[in-house]
């Protein structure tokens, strides 16, 4: 344990300092597993990337999270594997750049976990390693980028039909209240569950509220017209509750676990209905579909191919 912070820190220097980018043929390895997973996760988890597409429309959290794992991540691949065939130099000089922009002594963090003894043995190692980093400071960079709002049809080579639809309802008003956990737990195993598996017979459907942005978003393997009220009894809300205990941290006692009257319902209905109304729609789904969406509403969907042939499994 005494030698830990000495080794890790020299590991840690030789990774971030001892480093060319002078392999082509590596690089373009890894651009490539990275396209194939990309690829794969697309046909085998369209609902994940149509909440991201959804995501990156509506925050800027959600374009950033899209633009590092979703289609536009995809995309980026796609043509930085090109650009590794055709322009090498110019990737290895970005690559060079990234590298320069990381390693700044000025904006460097480091966290320790360690108890107090070894923290005070580790302190002359990290310092050593701080010393090697450049002086210069990268800077700060603010981003204030969303994708298009507009309804997407993805197409892929597939028989399932991956469906989301989502806005934000802070925008619409919403101000944060507890009762939007149990409500949207709700909707996720009782409402939504009954229409798109039950008596849609769809694979599954679900909600999610994300609480930071006020993205409310709905997807399922089947179209569905999301509602504009919700009317509940007792045990259904009984059952929304329990469901949502899970989300909670802190501890309650048995009289204080939580009351939810159905008019919370009736209230998130009043800016639920922007969901219905103004959501985004997000459909990753075969050619034939999508045009038959676009058939019976024209203009419903912005056509995107994004695969043009089945995959094979990865090994």
């Amino acid at each position: 344990m005494r030698f830990k912070g000495m080794y890790g820190c020299a590991q840690m220097q030789t990774v971030l300092q001892d480093v060319e980018f002078n392999d082509q043929q590596r690089f373009n390895q890894f651009v490539a597993q990275s396209k194939s997973h990309m690829e794969s996760q697309i046909t085998g988890g369209g609902h994940g990337i149509a909440a991201a597409r959804m995501g990156g429309m509506l925050n800027v959290a959600g374009w950033v999270s899209e633009q590092m794992g979703g289609l536009s991540y995809l995309e980026y691949l796609r043509d930085l594997e090109k650009r590794v065939d055709e322009d090498w130099p110019a990737v290895a000089e970005s690559l060079e750049a990234i590298w320069t922009a990381l390693l700044a002594r000025k904006d460097a963090i480091v966290n320790l976990t360690a108890d107090d003894r070894t923290l005070i043995r580790a302190e002359s190692h990290v310092a050593t390693l701080l010393d090697t980093l450049p002086e210069h400071s990268s800077g700060l960079v603010s981003w204030d980028q969303q994708l298009p709002l507009i309804n997407e049809g993805l197409v892929i080579p597939t028989q399932v039909n991956y469906v989301g639809k989502a806005a934000s309802l802070y925008d619409a008003g919403y101000e944060l209240n507890g009762s939007a956990y149990v409500i949207s737990n709700f909707f996720g195993n009782t409402w939504l569950w009954d229409r798109a598996r039950v008596s849609g017979g769809a694979y599954g459907g679900f909600c999610d509220f994300d609480s930071h942005s006020g993205s409310f978003s709905c997807l399922t393997h089947v179209s569905i017209r999301v509602p504009a009220e919700s009317a509940t009894d007792d045990d259904a809300l009984t059952k929304a509750i329990i469901g949502t205990i899970g989300d909670v941290d802190s501890y309650q006692l048995p009289d204080a676990k939580g009351y939810t009257s159905v008019k919370d319902f009736h209230m998130f209905a009043d800016v639920f209905e922007t969901v219905r109304e103004k959501g985004v729609i997000v459909a990753v789904a075969s050619a034939d579909d999508i045009a038959a969406a676009n058939e019976e509403r024209p203009g419903l969907l912005q056509v995107k191919k994004v695969l043009y042939r089945e995959l094979s499994c990865p090994l």
